[in-house]
């Protein structure tokens, strides 16, 4: 590429469209790739959400942790919400030079040879739905894979922590060979949605470098060998046929938009279509937050953690390290909480009393505001509680999701604001164990960029701040995952000549929105003191009650 080219992107406005498909919706956002300004975005919500209770259509109950969803609804998004957000944009559709999507990962469905969905061919069978990155059914199989690993002294196994999430990849395939084999045999592919999307889009398969390194097991050239595989299950020996693909890297072009997406999505026929990619890794480059130091946290219904470091470092309970997995050229680095926002929407969904709700209406706020509002009052302490935020399981750094949420201290003085303030600062000790554990490794955190839908709570970043000790800068745009999907698009469409060069002129990012309090921060020490000491507890084998409590509930549920 030359420089005309960005030259010419200046001089005559065109534009590129990022979408970001999430746990509920899907959001397109159109881009002007001269300087990254957002100038059109629509929802599509998806019609059948997440698919947790019983199949559509069905009315038999799905076994406890499992949650799938329809590739239909992402489908939908194409159709609906890229056209919407043109018109919103209100410019000519053929100034649109390219398209970009991220997607929830790992959120994985089984194929045939052609990519049509299982699902759509065995409606009735529940392993044949695509697997949302929350289907926590598989921690069985995730158990095994580590202890073999650890048996064999796999060499990838350090790279990933120490474990294997039960969310990825191996582990869901497995379990759908051990629970439905009929199904795992009709599986050709076994393909990340966020793959699948870009073969809907270009009419051919590819596969992107960061959920084969992140999810997919795929390191130094190489996926789990043949004889690792059939010692988990002699039948699971031909799983790396079902994901072997070429890879490709971040940003590269993965082919043209075909005329059938054209049709859906109102954008002209031919434009490039960027490589797959995950929505926590795209939003780094949105945050121009890609040099090492700077770790991003995406904090939305749950938080991934994504960070570059100039070495390979092994990070105990680390979701993994990638070699490019986030832009060329530096190790990228993956941790994570599996419940967030979802931990506080809990609250206040199922736990809050009605009054409550009657005076965050009548104070013109939602019920998050308005607990947010009375937390904030506290003195740190003042509650006398500390939460483990494990009501969605473990991701980093004990990567274990038959764990469950804990709160002590409560007393009969104890009030919802409390509850609330507790599970808020339960969730910043859980991101400061995830920055402790880089830092001890060698992967210094300097800055905190936070990005999501929970920036817009001030109240809540303060906590963090304050817990971190660190100061906490914000992305610079209500839409980061779109935005870095926007970004890559235009690299992929030619208008910069890497991920970085596209960042630096359409990313952005306000730097040290929130600092640190120093009392407030030396308070929280001996709070986080206790939190350490109950997460060591729960979840390093002191007390396997919670692991105990879930066997007891399944049990009762069957």
């Amino acid at each position: 590429m030359t420089d005309s080219t960005i030259v010419n992107a200046n001089s005559t406005p065109t534009y590129v469209v990022g979408v970001d498909y999430g746990t509920l919706s899907g959001r397109a956002l159109v881009v002007r790739v001269s300087d990254g300004a957002e100038v059109g975005t629509a929802v599509h919500p998806y019609a059948h959400a997440v698919i947790e209770k019983t199949l559509p259509g069905g009315d038999e109950p799905l076994p406890p942790d499992w949650a799938l969803q329809h590739p239909g609804d992402w489908v939908d998004v194409l159709r609906t919400a890229v056209p919407a957000a043109v018109a919103d944009a209100g410019i000519d559709a053929a100034d649109v030079i390219g398209i970009a999507t991220d997607f929830t990962a790992c959120t994985v469905l089984p194929t045939t040879a052609d990519g049509t969905p299982l699902s759509a061919l065995h409606p009735d069978r529940p392993h044949a739905w695509p697997k949302l990155w929350k289907h926590h059914a598989a921690q069985p199989q995730a158990d095994r894979i580590n202890a073999l690993a650890h048996e064999r002294g796999e060499p990838w196994i350090n790279r990933y922590g120490g474990k294997i999430s039960s969310e990825w990849e191996f582990a869901k395939g497995l379990q759908v060979l051990e629970e439905d084999p009929e199904t795992y045999a009709a599986t050709d592919r076994w393909i990340e949605a966020a793959d699948w999307i870009i073969w809907q889009l270009t009419g051919q398969e590819t596969r992107n470098r960061c959920t084969a390194g992140y999810k997919g097991i795929y390191q130094d050239g190489h996926w789990p060998d043949r004889a690792y595989l059939e010692a988990l299950n002699p039948g699971f020996g031909d799983f790396v046929a079902k994901l072997e693909h070429p890879l490709s890297a971040l940003g590269d072009r993965a082919g043209s938009l075909t005329a059938e997406a054209a049709g859906w999505t109102g954008l002209p026929e031919g434009i490039a279509v960027a490589v797959g990619n995950v929505d926590a890794h795209v939003t780094a480059p949105a945050a121009q937050a890609i040099a090492p130091g700077q770790m991003v946290a995406i904090m939305g219904t749950s938080t991934c953690h994504v960070m570059n470091g100039e070495r390979l470092a092994e990070v105990p309970g680390m979701c993994g390290v990638v070699d490019g997995g986030i832009v060329a050229g530096l190790h990228g680095y993956e941790a994570g909480q599996s419940g967030v926002g979802d931990i506080f929407g809990w609250f206040v969904d199922t736990q809050l009393p009605p009054d409550y709700h009657e005076a965050a209406a009548a104070a013109g706020v939602d019920p998050h505001e308005y607990l947010s509002g009375l937390a904030a009052q506290q003195a740190v302490g003042a509650h006398g509680l500390i939460a483990l935020d494990w009501h969605n399981g473990n991701r980093s750094v004990l990567v274990d999701h038959e764990l469950s949420g804990v709160l002590v201290g409560t007393t009969l003085a104890t009030r919802p604001e409390d509850i609330y303030r507790a599970l808020v600062e339960a969730t910043a000790f859980g991101t400061r164990t995830i920055i402790d554990a880089f830092e001890t490794s060698g992967i210094p955190v300097d800055e905190l960029v936070v990005a999501g839908g929970l920036l817009k709570n001030r109240f809540l970043m303060q906590v963090y701040a304050d817990i971190a000790n660190r100061p906490l800068s914000v992305i610079g745009s209500e839409q980061g995952p779109a935005l870095g999907s926007a970004i890559h698009a235009a690299v992929a469409a030619g208008a910069y000549p890497d991920v970085p060069a596209a960042s630096a002129a359409m990313g952005r990012v306000e730097r040290a929105v929130y600092r640190p309090d120093p009392a407030r921060a030396k308070a929280y020490e001996a709070l986080y003191a206790e939190y350490r000491t109950l997460h060591d507890y729960f979840g390093r084998g002191g007390n396997d009650v919670l692991h105990r409590l879930r066997r007891i509930r399944n049990e009762a549920r069957r």
